[in-house]
């Protein structure tokens, strides 16, 4: 192997694009940039009281440049030759609609600040509705196409969303042509492959998205789209049936982007990957191994051979695709819908009467909540009696995704703290990975070790040890500080053609652990049975 090759992961998050530059054979960070969606960062285009989150396609290309052009930067003369390839990964489902040529809607004259035309990021929960029709329709068509994503089809993905804003928006319904994923569009941008039928279509993002299935011959037919919503004609035969894993190239960087970006003309740029998949193979996932990619949210990945599913189709969960992170094995994604976004709310619950401090120190004060809270949970211990909260602030996720679901704490006295309230709601996010654990255990999916990766796996012992305490496992955390990046980056080596498989680009590029977090013994009891008043107080937020 030539041990002068570089690659680029891209890792396109929910706030901003993050470049970075790695050495091959060492996996040694080399650069590394980042640019924050300048329109997004002004609250452009959401509505958060509805629950609608846009970004526009205009802020990806212009925080791709900056960041691509920040991390080149910092290279030594006559190192960006030796640059062979670029992998990306993106939020998902994040889709958007496009027209016939597949530009997004936005960059359209006319379109350019219509909410609609742009992608519709993955936290957006504006086709709640839409979703229940698509399970109440494919529950009782021929072939159930949610059997594959769980058996139960969530807002926060491609169908749902795409039909959702056709239904609202005449202007945008009359130019739609074609929905593409963030992640198809990037790859598709780079390459000049835009055109619908030439697009490479991530595998990832359709197989745990978009309801494609090798067993159906590919998307959802047409006839199952037009029963959903007339409005759906024709857009199955756009997409094509066929995806792609992303260790394969979706094509050679065009002449105009290499120039604008900075990069040689004819580099491979991978096929693209949802972030939380890309982070999974940053992390080091191998067969029966779960990451937890742990931020405002989760995301639970596991990867298990063929033979050991089978076709055992596991309910609750939000997809298992061949291929959708390690070719070869099947994929299965769970999560929850709120993990640090907890914490964070009660942060600002805590922030309010700050604002009647000047503004310098009302965000000095507004720093130190967190880490003041922590240390004084710290102190507390945990007993049976202790006050329980619930992690469905935003809904659920995983098992079996309800995203009207709501988050509760029960259990509160004159002597409750804001830190006894931190506290529970710490075990509540716990008590959701546990219960993650328990559905995968149940369905007979093996799990021989936990990862967790991520910026409050990195940041916060208190949480991880609360997290390996409840799910009574030791977890290692990945050293990779953005492991998405490092994912990406792999895919891109090994559609380069510098390594045969992700599992080589993975042992030779892969960055180790920090550390490990084991269970203590001394606290299995008690969080066993706050365990049971956690399951207790969600009966009863479900209604059950």
């Amino acid at each position: 192997m030539d041990m002068e090759k570089l690659v680029i992961g891209i890792d396109y998050g929910t706030d901003s694009c993050r470049a970075i530059l790695l050495d091959c054979v060492s996996g040694k960070e080399l650069a590394t940039a980042i640019s924050y969606y300048p329109r997004w960062k002004k609250g452009l285009y959401c509505d958060p009281s509805a629950n609608r989150y846009r970004q526009h396609p205009q802020d990806y290309i212009d925080s791709l440049e900056q960041a691509v052009k920040g991390a080149l930067e910092q290279l030594p003369a006559g190192m960006v030759r030796k640059i062979v390839g670029i992998g990306i990964d993106t939020t998902g489902s994040t889709p958007c609609l496009t027209d016939r040529d597949g530009t997004p809607l936005a960059l359209l004259p006319g379109y350019a600040d219509d909410p609609d035309a742009m992608f519709i990021l993955w936290k957006d929960h504006t086709s709640i509705c839409e979703a229940d029709e698509i399970n109440a329709l494919a529950h009782t068509w021929e072939i159930d196409y949610t059997s594959r994503s769980g058996g139960i089809y969530s807002s926060e993905w491609f169908w749902a969303k795409a039909l959702h804003v056709l239904r609202a928006n005449e202007k945008v319904r009359e130019k739609a042509c074609s929905i593409i994923e963030h992640c198809d569009w990037m790859p598709a941008l780079l390459t000049g492959n835009l055109r619908p039928e030439k697009v490479k279509r991530s595998r990832c993002a359709a197989g745990h998205k978009g309801m494609w299935a090798s067993a159906w011959g590919g998307y959802p037919p047409q006839d199952f789209l037009s029963a959903l919503d007339p409005l759906l004609e024709g857009f199955s035969a756009r997409l094509g049936g066929e995806t792609y894993t992303s260790d394969v190239s979706a094509g050679k960087l065009t002449e105009e982007w290499a120039g604008r970006l900075g990069l040689p003309q004819g580099i491979d740029v991978a096929v693209g990957i949802i972030d939380a998949h890309a982070g999974a193979v940053g992390a080091g996932i191998r067969a029966n191994t779960m990451v937890k990619i742990i931020g405002t949210s989760t995301c639970d990945i596991v990867v298990t051979p063929k033979e050991d599913i089978a076709e055992k189709l596991i309910p609750g969960i939000s997809g298992q695709v061949d291929g959708s992170v390690i070719p070869g094995l099947i994929g299965l994604e769970a999560g929850q819908s709120a993990f640090g976004d907890v914490y964070a709310w009660w942060k600002e619950m805590l922030s309010w009467s700050l604002r009647l401090l000047p503004e310098r120190q009302r965000t000095e004060a507004a720093a130190q909540i967190l880490p003041e809270l922590t240390v004084e949970a710290e102190k507390l211990s945990a007993t049976e009696v202790d006050m329980v909260a619930g992690d469905w602030l935003n809904g659920r996720r995983t098992p079996f995704a309800d995203l009207t679901l709501k988050g509760g704490i029960a259990g509160i006295t004159l002597a409750t703290t804001p830190a006894h309230i931190y506290k529970s709601l710490v075990e509540a996010t716990a008590f959701g990975s546990r219960a993650i654990m328990e559905h995968l255990k149940k369905e007979g999916v093996q799990v021989n070790e936990v990862i967790g990766v991520g910026g409050i796996s990195l940041k916060s012992p208190y949480v991880m040890q609360t997290l390996s305490d409840i799910m009574g496992v030791p977890i290692k955390v990945a050293a990779v500080q953005q492991a998405g990046a490092l994912g990406a980056a792999m895919c891109a080596a090994v559609s380069a053609g510098v390594f045969d498989t992700v599992e080589a680009a993975q042992e030779s590029m892969g960055q180790g652990y920090s550390v490990v977090y084991t269970p203590r013994a001394e606290k299995r009891e008690a969080y066993t049975a706050l365990y049971e008043k956690y399951r207790e107080l969600n009966r009863f937020l479900e209604g059950k």
